[in-house]
């Protein structure tokens, strides 16, 4: 905090006590870019002071708690309650391009929440495994085994590293603390050390299977279950089948993303399908029963006489079900009436006797209003 009385928060950002958080935001990103030390090499100590002012500054008025025991106690209020002890890092992290280009931002006010979680064990890293199935496949549900190649702790080591009867030592570069600290003006500039890569231990003999890494890669075969009813672009969450963390940490998990072929014929419409049937004319002029395709065997369509082309029909329960268990969803037929484009000269025979007997109000001498009000009454 700035010593002796310091200046309200509102003037050292330029703005008013109504600001939003976005011209507080933009009001310290402009004081940050004019007073970063970096960027004011002949006038350091001014800039220091300046720019840990708005910094100061920011980091209340951009905190809704704090924010609020500022305007009504003013600076007393923060020292009081400890709320102006130091800064979140976190609400920092909108300008990496103010801070990004000079120093490690994480490190940017001592970098301890670092230090705090070096040496303890992390999780490790989640896996992606691509799977393709049938239509059929994913239809009915499968149980398969995958071969998953990934890392697992290196029995010959234990895990550490190191040649058996060896052990690690502690990295003499840092201590021990895995980060060196230096000091840039009002700065403490933490970085990682290059000695321990921030694990302030160091292997001193190798292990001659892992080669130091701790870890060795080898092929994992992993059951699976696929639910019947999934989809392109299903993700299956199987728990800590992913790979080992970093100081024996827990495994992450495996995220098994599939896609699913298309079906020859049936399209897929979430849970229900799809399927266009091809009929002639007379099947549907005089009705018929049909044999038709389903998902797991054929299914009997009915037909009624009269049926019109693009006519759709439902049989409820056919379609895919849901592998989140909601039921199943329904098969839709779409019945599509053919048009010979051939016909033997017999056929044309009796076409033509039969379109004597058949009236349809469309010839030039009948074209009055009543063929215009079949169209309203076909199209709607």
């Amino acid at each position: 905090m700035s010593k002796g009385n310091p200046r309200d928060y509102y003037e050292v950002l330029g703005v008013s006590r109504t600001a939003t958080l976005d011209e507080v935001k933009s009001a310290y990103r402009k004081a940050a870019l004019k007073w970063h030390p970096d960027r004011n090499p002949e006038n350091k100590t001014e800039a220091e002071a300046k720019f840990r002012e708005s910094t100061e500054a920011y980091s209340v008025l951009s905190d809704p708690q704090k924010k609020q025991i500022y305007d009504t106690y003013g600076h007393a209020g923060l020292s009081s309650a400890g709320a102006g002890q130091g800064f979140d890092q976190t609400i920092f992290q909108d300008f990496h391009d103010i801070f990004g280009d000079f120093f490690g931002f994480e490190d940017l006010f001592g970098g301890s929440g670092s230090r705090r979680s070096r040496g303890r064990a992390q999780r490790g890293a989640d896996l992606r495994y691509d799977m393709t199935l049938t239509f059929e496949e994913a239809a009915a549900g499968v149980a398969t085994k995958i071969k998953l190649p990934r890392q697992e702790f290196c029995e010959a080591c234990n895990g550490t590293g190191a040649k058996k009867g060896t052990g690690v030592v502690s990295c003499s570069a840092c201590g021990g603390r895995g980060q060196l600290a230096y000091q840039q003006g009002f700065f403490t500039i933490t970085r990682t050390c290059p000695s321990c890569q921030g694990a302030g231990q160091i292997v001193k003999e190798l292990c001659s299977e892992c080669h130091g890494q701790g870890r060795i890669e080898r092929e994992k075969t992993i059951e699976l279950r696929i639910p019947p009813g999934v989809d392109t672009g299903t993700r299956l969450r199987v728990a800590a089948e992913g790979e080992p963390g970093p100081n024996r940490g827990p495994k992450g998990d495996l995220y098994v993303v599939l896609e699913v072929k298309q079906h020859p014929f049936f399209e897929r419409r979430g849970a229900d399908l799809y399927c266009t049937i091809p009929i002639s004319i007379a099947q549907a002029t005089l009705g018929t029963e049909l044999q038709v395709p389903g998902l797991n065997s054929e299914e009997k369509l009915k037909i009624p006489e009269g049926t019109q082309s693009d006519s759709v029909f439902r049989v409820k329960g056919k379609g895919l079900p849901d592998p989140h268990g909601g039921g199943r969803g329904d098969l839709y037929y779409h019945v599509r009436v053919l048009t010979p484009t051939k016909l033997t000269r017999e056929q044309r025979k009796l076409m033509e006797q039969l379109g004597a007997t058949l009236k349809v109000e469309n010839s030039p001498a009948e074209r009055g209003s009543s063929i215009f009000d079949k169209v309203k009454d076909i199209f709607g």
